[in-house]
């Protein structure tokens, strides 16, 4: 249909009317005293909504026969982001190792469940209810278990403490599935979609914190690569190498605090000093690979050189999420 305008005009002297073009309203069903819900989006649109039913379950079906391991893994995951609602995987038999494959893929993925299994089908459902999560308060999350996942991990290496380490590696499962399920929202919202928060976060504000989720992303598993080190680990470390290690961390760790509160705020004063602080710590993590290449052990040195660089990308991945702070603050002035 071509854009077409309409004059407003009052009634009442309180309520402001304007006419709806026949040919959509027609095609709508809308005739004298139908209801219509009116949306009211941030970017100061008004979206006309002649139902506000919940729209149609999206199926898509997929044949699976010999399809197996990572391939199996990324076309449920690809149907996922999509935003399918059911997930139809059928065979002429689908094999138990396919089936062990399909139930780990709904464990790393937040909202889809198995609700019938056959021979020759799996069915998943998306069961999660999109008003129960927005994309801010999902890359909040990301933030809140990356961050708390690197203190713990570096906490695991000083104290040789393997249960704490091991507790770590288990949680960057639960970023993983927010930092899909945050692909999907983004994804959805491009095709139109209208999910929690939508009247108040633009389409920018939606491309800055899915921008943002990946390196949290990242941050977690650089979290998860030292947790592993310290489950590794079987020989002493110097207390001040470890004391350097443990202050290298913080430092890091606040970056990314700061750039995530600057994202949050619009403080493009707070994003800026966080970018000049990632430049300032450069000599911190050069000291602490100097001490590093001293110890005794070649194996340690190898080790904990891993656990310096994560250290150092961390810092590196604030500094990534404290440009997006800039950005995302500038459009909204």
């Amino acid at each position: 249909m071509a854009i077409e305008t309409r004059k407003v005009q009052q009634t009442g002297g309180s309520t402001y009317v304007i006419s709806l073009p026949k040919q959509w309203a027609n095609k709508a069903g809308i005739r004298t005293g139908t209801c219509v819900y009116l949306h009211p989006q941030s970017d100061g649109t008004l979206v006309i909504d002649p139902t506000n039913e919940s729209p149609k379950l999206k199926e898509k079906k997929i044949d699976v026969t010999g399809i197996m391991g990572d391939s199996l893994t990324r076309d449920i995951i690809a149907a996922y982001l999509t935003g399918y609602d059911i997930i139809n995987l059928s065979s002429k038999r689908i094999l138990a190792e396919q089936k062990k494959t399909i139930r780990q893929v709904c464990y790393k993925l937040m909202g889809p469940e198995i609700i019938e299994e056959t021979a020759k089908n799996v069915i998943i459902q998306d069961l999660l209810n999109p008003q129960e999560i927005s994309i801010k308060k999902g890359v909040r999350r990301m933030f809140l278990i990356s961050s708390s996942m690197h203190k713990d991990a570096v906490r695991a290496l000083k104290n040789s403490d393997v249960d704490l380490a091991l507790d770590v590696i288990q949680r960057d499962d639960e970023v993983d599935r927010l930092f899909l399920l945050i692909s999907k929202q983004f994804r959805s919202v491009l095709r139109g979609g209208r999910l929690p928060g939508a009247s108040e976060t633009s389409i920018d504000e939606y491309h800055d914190y899915r921008m943002a989720a990946s390196p949290l992303e990242r941050i977690a598993d650089h979290a998860q690569r030292i947790a592993k080190i310290a489950t590794e680990m079987n020989y002493s470390i110097p207390e001040d190498t470890l004391n350097i290690i443990e202050d290298a961390s913080e430092t890091s760790r606040k970056i990314v605090e700061d750039a995530v509160n600057a994202l949050f705020n619009a403080d493009v004063k707070l994003a800026n000093d966080v970018i000049d602080r990632v430049e300032k710590r450069r000599p911190q993590i050069s000291h602490l690979n100097e001490l590093l290449l001293k110890l005794e052990s070649p194996l340690s040195v190898i080790a904990l050189r891993t656990v310096a660089d994560s250290i150092d990308r961390t810092g590196d991945y604030g500094s990534n999420i404290a440009e997006i702070a800039i950005n995302s603050a500038m459009g909204l002035s």
